[in-house]
């Protein structure tokens, strides 16, 4: 599985979503989660937000907390100094951990980011949590970060990354790139629009996947993680799509296969502001 620098850590390029992981079959989620860390996919994303899918990853990684990267994040009504406080704590109870490796916000809210920021740091002092990071931020949300914290604070920005969703490529990652902020993309697959074969993108993912022997979807989480500072969070709802997100994990892709995809799914536009689900 290749890796990369985040934050202070090392971190797989490829890890696991949870969002909606507890609307299935609980004791499928735990497989998958657990086939998947086995596979290397260590890093493992969850919110406050997700209803019950902290109590999931509990379950998951009950005994083997070292074993993975964990991050949860807090709401932005309750991003306030302690709000952030008490929303982490509460997630640390439910997740049944001492720590989180990073804790994020998880989109721009009413309370000033100076409280969350001060609040985050408090909780690293604290040991509660070992990095910190946001979601969904553009560029003016990052500089705004950035002019509280200082260089080296923001370990990630997490956002809407997908083939048919390259809006971060025009200014978000350029600036994450610069100043050493990993990116990483929820939702890879985009919302159930997967390019199926039949259409000119699923052919090119096709063939490409053909040469390599993967997957369409390997394919696409490659690209999606094809150069520094990209990972991706697809979420896998049994042990197979699992193993499935985790073979990506070390297929690399030629120039000219990157050129081909980023010519059948356009980059587009930038827009007037950061897509966001």
């Amino acid at each position: 599985m290749n890796s990369r620098p985040f934050g202070s850590a090392r971190v797989p390029v490829i890890g696991q979503g949870t969002w909606h992981i507890d609307h299935g079959p609980k004791q499928e989620a735990v497989a998958a989660l657990r086939r998947g860390a086995d596979l290397g996919l260590t890093h493992i994303d969850t919110a406050e937000m997700y209803g019950d899918a902290e109590l999931v990853v509990a379950e998951a990684f009950a005994g083997r907390r070292d074993d993975i990267f964990l991050v949860s994040k807090v709401l932005p009504s309750n991003a306030s100094r302690r709000g952030t406080i008490s929303a982490c704590e509460r997630s640390l109870q439910r997740l049944k951990t001492d720590r989180l490796d990073c804790y994020l916000l998880h989109w721009r809210g009413s309370y000033p980011l100076a409280e969350t920021i001060a609040a985050f740091e408090q909780l690293v002092s604290a040991g509660k949590i070992l990095s910190w990071g946001v979601s969904n931020f553009d560029v003016d949300d990052l500089e705004e970060a950035l002019a509280i914290a200082g260089e080296g604070k923001i370990a990630c920005n997490q956002v809407l990354y997908h083939l048919k969703e390259r809006a971060i490529e025009h200014a978000v990652l350029p600036w994450c790139r610069e100043h050493g902020v990993a990116v990483v993309a929820y939702s890879p697959f985009g919302q159930e629009d997967f390019p199926r074969a039949g259409t000119k993108g699923g052919a090119v993912l096709q063939a490409i996947a053909d040469a390599h022997g993967a997957s369409p979807r390997q394919v696409a989480l490659a690209f999606l993680t094809r150069d520094d500072p990209l990972f991706a969070i697809p979420k896998a709802a049994n042990p197979a799509h699992a193993a499935d997100n985790a073979a990506a994990g070390k297929l690399s892709l030629g120039a000219e296969e990157i050129a081909a995809i980023e010519k059948v799914f356009p980059r587009g536009t930038r827009p007037r502001s950061l897509p966001m689900l």
